[in-house]
């Protein structure tokens, strides 16, 4: 098997389900390598593999390719044949915009709302993440309004973008983020993806408990 995945804890590492998701949903060969990231010696594990000592990580062969977005466009030019963004360059063009306001901002939801899949939690929303929200709620209502009539997710078929936004529909799950009629929509057909489906179920198997990541009080279901 030529590709390993270099990935965090699945209950947390956002980042890592991201090139995760990207490569079971389309059932790409990968060996997964899990690193238990913030435990004592992790970054001298990760350092076996990865430059910039994060996750996720891509080993392709003698080729290593770092960070999210730059991973599944690797795995959509080389194995994927294109197919993980839209045919059509317009809306090539406004995915790609998506993605990458994903990896460059929200910054407020990233911290304040940490990504934690096995847990409920009742945290107060500030103004800075709700803005966020209202954001990428506009997002994804775009999305959906546009592309419905093609498919269940952001841009009809599955692509880059709902690997990008698959965990901001975590943490609003978690912390019970309400959405547009729209963005709800989306955010649930999300959920039914198997591929993401098996990442929540691993990711609730796991352990370990970082405290830095508890963030807010727990409520049952």
């Amino acid at each position: 098997m030529s590709l390993q995945l270099v990935i965090g804890n699945k209950n947390y590492s956002s980042w890592s389900l991201r090139a995760w998701l990207m490569l079971a949903h389309y059932e790409v060969d990968f060996q997964e390598i899990p690193i238990a990231l913030f435990t004592p010696g992790y970054k001298d594990e990760l350092a076996r593999y990865s430059p910039s000592l994060k996750v996720p990580t891509l080993i392709d062969e003698e080729l290593t390719v770092w960070e999210s977005l730059a991973i599944c466009e690797y795995v959509n030019e080389v194995y994927l044949e294109g197919k993980a963004l839209p045919a059509g360059r317009e809306a090539r063009a406004l995915c790609r915009s998506f993605c990458n306001e994903m990896h460059a901002g929200f910054m407020a939801i990233r911290s304040q709302l940490p990504m934690n899949c096995r847990s409920r939690k009742k945290v107060e929303l500030t103004p800075e993440v709700l803005a966020e929200v209202k954001r990428i709620d506009a997002l994804w209502t775009q999305g959906r309004r546009r592309f419905v009539d093609y498919g269940p997710y952001l841009f009809g078929k599955f692509s880059i973008a709902d690997c990008m936004f698959a965990p901001v529909v975590l943490r609003f799950k978690t912390y019970g983020v309400p959405l547009g009629p729209e963005a709800s929509e989306y955010s649930e057909n999300l959920q039914q993806n198997a591929a993401l489906q098996r990442w929540i179920a691993a990711a609730r198997e796991e352990e370990l408990v970082l405290e830095d990541f508890e963030f807010g009080a727990e409520i049952s279901e």
